[in-house]
């Protein structure tokens, strides 16, 4: 990884579930050096999270790819020193604590900056570090709450839905990656780290769209439409013949007349509602009968096999069995083989996009708690017996 782009970036790691790990990840998945840095008898719960092998947490192995990992108990006098030594010489710190809990053990931003002024101090909280909601607990489920996203999610006579994996954690986590790039080229110009606030709440409300200037200007509220759309029809899953589903977008003019024409309906682009999104989505009962039986007498593949030769948008619903044998994926190389010394071969996805000059790469998967505590400490010149002496004072 010596030619990675970010080689030579340090990235202390204090995060636990999900959102600043995923940041940290994403770093690593480039070429920063990342310490992962967990409480000596508290690891990260990520590694009992979900299903498991051989007592081996597989959510850990994705999320902890390419960190060293080490123990500290930053309560402790010693361990306060010993990070206060590492974060000397980082360039970045992530962490998730409630506000203040840095403050309580005397490594807030005025510590820190003390022994480095280039770092950037990362902080990644439910609902930030100020308001009044900042001291509460926060999990990206309730972010996802709050932020409107379930509220548009299900079906218009059903319950709001909230997704069945951490939607709002990633979205922040790769928003805090993001930030953590943002904060240092203004340190390559200024010469000073400084601190960022993210609030899981935040990223998530971003890609929701312009929902709050439909409000502001319109007094617009979003409802829940199931997978149908607003702007556009026909958008929808459909049933094939073979018992399968597919999905149909049309977001475009050319693309909606397109799949018109396909399913035998070509007298419905001349009305004068198929003239617009909107206005097709006011007739999607309409649209949906055409274009549902139609593909309710065909088989998925030749569903696909039509749509294509139409250049009409459609794709198949897919389970993560699909995924992993779909030919695109398998191009791309988009879930990979990393050798792995607890699991063997071990697939997982890969690093989020392709650089053609400094490609980044998956090194290892994650390894056990504090594997590298000895090694990283050793490097940074702590001796045998100051080793020992942390270690009968529990900060290790």
């Amino acid at each position: 990884m010596t030619h990675a782009p970010l080689t030579g970036l340090r990235v202390l790691d204090l995060a636990t579930l999900f959102a600043g790990p995923i940041a940290a990840t994403m770093l690593g998945d480039f070429g920063a050096e990342v310490v992962k840095i967990e409480h000596p008898t508290r690891p990260d719960p990520s590694r009992g999270h979900g299903p498991s092998k051989d007592g081996i947490g597989l959510w850990w192995k994705v999320l902890g790819r390419n960190k060293r990992t080490i123990t500290i108990d930053l309560s402790k006098r010693g361990g306060r020193a010993t990070f206060l030594r590492l974060a000397e010489t980082a360039d970045v710190v992530i962490e998730n604590f409630r506000p203040g809990t840095l403050e309580k053990w005397d490594l807030g931003w005025p510590e820190l900056s003390a022994v480095n002024p280039r770092l950037v101090l990362t902080r990644v909280t439910g609902f930030g570090q100020f308001g009044p909601y900042a001291h509460r607990p926060g999990f990206g489920t309730l972010a996802e709450a709050m932020s409107g996203f379930a509220a548009i999610t299900g079906e218009p006579d059903a319950p709001p839905v909230l997704p069945p994996f951490g939607l709002a954690d990633s979205i922040a986590g790769l928003a805090t990656a993001y930030a953590v790039m943002t904060a240092l080229a203004a340190r390559d110009r200024t010469g000073e780290g400084q601190v960022v606030d993210m609030a899981i709440i935040e990223p998530i409300l971003t890609v929701l769209g312009p929902q709050p200037t439909w409000y502001d200007q319109l007094g617009l509220v979003q409802e829940r439409t199931g997978n149908r759309s607003a702007n556009n029809a026909p958008r929808n899953t459909y049933r094939t013949a073979d018992g399968t589903w597919v999905a149909v977008s049309t977001s475009a003019q050319s693309i909606a007349e397109r799949v018109m024409r396909l399913v035998g309906r070509p007298e419905l682009i001349d009305e004068p509602w198929f003239a617009t999104g909107a206005q097709r989505a006011a007739h999607a009962d309409v649209l949906d009968a055409a274009v549902g039986s139609w593909i309710a007498e065909r088989t998925r593949a030749d569903v696909l096999a039509a749509f294509e030769k139409a250049e009409a948008a459609v794709a198949p619903i897919q389970d993560i069995r699909d995924v992993m044998a779909d030919p695109q994926y398998q191009a791309l190389d988009t879930v990979t083989t990393v050798d792995d010394p607890d699991l063997g071969p071990l697939r997982m996805q890969n690093v989020l996009f392709r650089l053609s000059s400094t490609p980044g790469a998956i090194r290892w998967a994650g390894r056990p708690h504090g594997a590298d505590t000895d090694e990283i400490l050793t490097e940074l010149g702590l001796t045998e017996a100051e080793l020992t002496a942390l270690r009968t004072e529990g900060a290790l």
